[in-house]
């Protein structure tokens, strides 16, 4: 490692501002790794950086940790897609249906917000399910599109933060791993009670169908599904998504998930001897995945889906997790560059003489949040911030899962507020409502969870 210095900082302060003013995190990490490159060279030959940028990146792979984990990303997407493709998810929605547990404008609300709670496999599952299962029975009691839109929003990518046995987890389980945080296991579970907004978010939207708030622009569209006759309401909602999904039996989704949640603590208490924090978190996850990508093709091909078919399907959904196990990948490797440039204790001794550190896990909070909003991405957010938190964390004698919380609640929250979120998009057009409406309509309730977590971090600060 050089001798750190002022320098260090730039391969990861030009990937953020790189990825703020073009949106393109790709990208700006690729420009960090080339500059950090060519900083540990001392050359500012571009053929010679890019070409060291390269090697950084194949390197990778070379860390079995690194390569679980990616592996992991792929295979989570392969899983899913054969889920569906063997009926698992139409034939839950259906279930549900069946049993007509919804009577009124209440339960209709709850069982959007529930479904959250129960689909924690991936984020963009999560919506397009609630918002198939929800979206009629909304219409049916007048209820406004917008407040499902809000209700599946606000219990997407929280739960999946607050119940990390899917990619979320993965995704900064690896961050960790590649910053050389001990015990990463630990820290992940550590930081969960203290992801303030992820919880005020859940809390709230609870609090909204108890009570009915509604805040800002959501009364007028409360106002205007209330006014609605029920044949507008009804006869001219487009379809649901999902309602064209092929019937299938419930277990197909519900046995993989429970494959998937219960072979990470088994798989941690084995790697670790006995010991759930001591055990590999790579390899958790990795034989978590298998084990239901394994029963979610066998009780598939029960159902007499072919093997083909399945093969297809699972080839498809590790597709299209490319696009986010690329992002991790070239997130571990911009990681190792700032590790070999020192930028962790450089960036720690500069904080240390210029915050007070009890003030630090709002900052970062604060910093995370401006990220997000700007790329309008909290899985890029997190592979931007999350290195550098740790990197300052031990030096200054600040708690890790704290720090870590406030990266993730942060990301969350900008990630909410954000009209470029590709979680905003997905809500919008799970519920059927224009997406500036969603916008418009959430973010008052995000404003007042995001505050709410911003005081919690600067009091948790103050006295950890």
């Amino acid at each position: 490692m050089t001798e750190p210095d002022w320098t260090s900082l730039l391969p990861p302060l030009l990937a953020i501002v790189l990825a703020i003013a073009t949106r393109r995190v790709v990208s700006s990490l690729l420009g960090g790794i080339w500059l950090g490159q060519s900083l540990l060279l001392g050359t500012w030959n571009p053929l010679v950086g890019l070409a060291a940028a390269l090697d950084a990146i194949v390197a990778v792979f070379a860390g079995a940790g690194d390569a679980r984990v990616l592996l992991f990303m792929l295979l989570v997407g392969s899983a899913i897609a054969v889920m569906e493709r063997g009926g698992g998810v139409g034939a839950f929605v259906a279930l549900l249906e069946r049993r007509r547990w919804v009577d009124g404008p209440a339960r209709a609300q709850w069982l959007a917000w529930g479904t959250g709670l129960v689909i924690f496999i991936e984020s963009t599952v999560t919506l397009l399910v609630a918002g198939a299962l929800a979206r009629p029975l909304f219409d049916r009691f007048r209820l406004a599109r917008a407040r499902l839109a809000y209700l599946i929003d606000a219990t997407s990518a929280p739960v999946c933060m607050l119940i990390p046995a899917n990619a979320w987890g993965a995704l900064n389980l690896g961050l960790l791993e590649n910053a050389g945080v001990d015990g990463a296991v630990g820290v992940l579970l550590a930081a969960i009670p203290l992801n303030f907004y992820a919880l005020a978010a859940v809390v709230l939207a609870a609090i909204s169908i108890r009570t009915g708030l509604a805040l800002g622009p959501m009364r007028a569209a409360d106002a205007a599904a209330a006014a609605a006759t029920i044949e507008a309401a009804t006869m001219g909602a487009a379809p649901a998504e999902g309602d064209a999904l092929e019937a299938g039996r419930a277990r197909v989704m519900v046995v993989p998930i429970l494959a998937l949640v219960l072979t990470v603590p088994v798989a941690l208490w084995i790697t670790g001897e006995g010991d759930f924090t001591a055990g590999s978190g790579s390899v958790a996850v990795l034989w978590a995945v298998l084990a239901a990508l394994a029963s979610a093709w066998l009780l598939s091909a029960r159902e007499g889906v072919r093997g083909v078919e399945l093969a297809e399907a699972a080839t498809t959904g590790a597709g299209r997790m490319l696009p986010v196990t690329l992002l991790l990948l070239l997130a571990f490797t911009l990681g190792d560059v700032a590790g070999a440039l020192g930028t962790g204790p450089y960036l720690a001794g500069l904080l240390g003489a210029s915050l007070p550190a009890w003030l630090l896990p709002g900052v970062i909070f604060i910093v995370a949040a401006f990220t997000a909003f700007s790329i309008g991405s909290s899985f890029g957010t997190f592979a931007l911030i999350v290195p550098l938190a740790m990197a300052v964390a031990e030096p200054l004698g600040l708690s890790a899962p704290l720090l870590l919380a406030a990266v993730l609640s942060g990301g969350v929250f900008g990630d909410h507020a954000s009209p470029i979120s590709h979680t905003t998009v997905v809500a919008s057009l799970a519920a059927g409502v224009e997406h500036i409406e969603h916008v418009r309509t959430q973010l008052p309730y995000a404003l007042l969870a995001g505050g709410f977590a911003l005081a919690c971090f600067l009091l948790a600060g103050l006295f950890s």
